[in-house]
């Protein structure tokens, strides 16, 4: 039972780690270049869709260079002796991963997107605080694409109850930490 607990924190974090990094890459272009909504306000409310703090450059720049990270976990996994593969193989190969890479990447930033666009549309301005909607989004859009695209290996590592509390430890925990020390750095306005 315990060892079950822990396996499925190693498999948690193994499959995620890729768009926890693409999340934290996402601030390094420092806000440079077109906001992902052009300056663009929704129809319905009037302001603005995703606000300026998403820019293409920050959602490029996350995407591509995740993908790197989530190629090593797979030839890191696919060289290791079978009695020590502790973590799922996530491909047949490192190039047959590349599709995982870019659902992992590019869906985190498009949940990042979709968290900032639920903001918006609350009244909350860019950069505000908001429990759940600033940390869940990032994670949900690449699970539910996983699920869609690789129902065996995201089934593998999220149908158990544990999963899904690692999950939340995970991503707040991993959230607050990479803001704080993004904000400590100089690469967010806010350690939030």
């Amino acid at each position: 039972m315990l060892e079950q607990f822990f396996a499925s924190a190693l498999a948690v974090l193994w499959l995620l780690l890729p768009a926890y990094i693409a999340n934290a890459f996402a601030t390094l272009p420092k806000g440079r270049g077109p906001a992902l909504d052009f300056g663009r306000a929704w129809r319905r409310d009037g302001r603005r869709i995703f606000g300026p703090s998403k820019t293409w450059s920050g959602f490029l720049f996350a995407g591509f260079g995740g993908m790197p990270f989530c190629l090593l976990e797979a030839g890191l996994i696919l060289a290791a002796p079978p009695n020590l593969q502790l973590v799922p193989v996530l491909a047949a190969s490192v190039g047959a991963a590349v599709p995982l890479a870019a659902i992992l990447t590019f869906g985190a930033m498009t949940g990042d997107a979709l968290g900032s666009f639920l903001k918006r549309r609350l009244g909350r301005e860019s950069g505000s605080r908001t429990l759940l909607i600033d940390q869940l989004p990032f994670v949900l859009v690449p699970i539910g694409l996983g699920f869609a695209f690789y129902p065996s290996l995201f089934s593998e590592v999220f149908f158990h109850w544990e999963a899904v509390l690692w999950l939340l430890v995970f991503t707040l925990g991993l959230h607050a930490s990479f803001n704080w020390i993004g904000y400590k750095a100089g690469l967010k306005r806010v350690p939030w």
